[in-house]
Formats: structure tokens, sequence, C-alpha cells
């Protein structure tokens, strides 16, 4: 289980990051940073939907992926690391997924220097792996880092838990338990 050693070293480090947190939130944002923002958000929507269309040079062309870059997947498993962009993978990425469209939801973004975070509801659908076209929106959360004058992906997190699923349904997903139509 955890140990409390853990839980103990997150609690100072949370407590310590609180001012800077709190000093970074009142800091006003220049326009130039909103609109970079407001770009980022663009651009987002636009990748959204090229990858649900299956459209994976155009998904490919919108931002530039970092060579650190980690990936929690909306399928669950493992974080991925780094990116594998050969125009065998993008081939294999376009001919699962087909005929979707995406929409943004901005629900919240943060932009401190050379970082911007943003949390996000890709309303999506499409036709994914073979199955029929259905709703596959989900809660993201992208990190950016500038470099230069380009801000590149870093970090992605997606779930498809956008509806509430219940207790139930969470812990046996935790637990990894079969679900039903697995």
């Amino acid at each position: 289980m955890f140990k409390s050693k853990h839980w103990s070293r997150l609690a100072l480090k949370a407590a310590l990051a609180m001012p800077l947190s709190a000093s970074a939130a009142q800091e006003p944002m220049s326009a130039s940073s909103e609109q970079e923002l407001a770009d980022l958000v663009s651009k987002t929507e636009a990748r959204a939907s090229a990858f649900m269309r299956g459209d994976m040079n155009r998904w490919s062309s919108l931002m530039r992926i970092a060579d650190d870059f980690t990936l929690m997947q909306p399928f669950g498993g493992e974080a991925s690391r780094g990116f594998d962009n050969s125009p065998e993978r993008l081939a294999r990425l376009a001919s699962y997924f087909r005929n979707g469209d995406a929409k943004v939801e901005l629900v919240q973004s943060y932009a401190s220097g050379d970082l911007a975070v943003l949390a996000v509801i890709e309303r999506e659908h499409g036709e994914v792996g073979g199955l029929p076209d259905q709703d596959w929106s989900l809660r993201v959360t992208l990190v950016y880092r500038k470099q230069g004058s380009e801000w590149w992906l870093v970090h992605r997190h997606a779930d498809p838990l956008v509806r509430n699923v219940g207790l139930e349904t969470a812990a046996a997903l935790a637990r990894g338990a079969p679900l039903e139509g697995r």
C-alpha cells in the first residue's frame, strides 16, 4: 500500500508549491499570452478533428511533439514515452480512426513562463478500430512547453470518463476487472 513517508514528502511539496501557484495565479496575462493560449486551443481542436478523421498528415503538421513527450492514453495501460512520428506509424493510426470530427471545450488554462496547461473536453465522434460511428468524448489535460517561438506538446493525459460512471464501475476499472462487452 502507500508509505506514510511518501505522503509526508508529497504533502510538503504541495505546501511549498502553494505560494508559487497562488502568486502565479494573480499575475495578469499579457495580450500576447492570451492570444498564444487561444491559438493553442484552436490548434488543439484542429488536431483532434484531424485525428478523428484519420488525417494524420494534417494532425502531425499542426503541432510539434517533444522528444520527452509522455502519453496516458484513453484506453488505459502504462504511460508511453516519446512518439513514433514515422510514416508507417501515422499510416497505422490513420487506418484506426475514420470519418470523425471533434470540438474542444476549454475547462481551464494555465500559463507560466515557458509552460502552458490546457484542461479540455474533446467532444469527439467517429469510427474507431472498426466500430461504428459513436461518441468518443474525452477529458484531456495537455502540457505544452515553449521551445524557441513554438509550443511543443510534452504531455497528454486523456480518459473517456466525461460522464459519471459511479463508484462500482470506477472500482472495477481501478482493479482491472473485466467489464461487460469486453
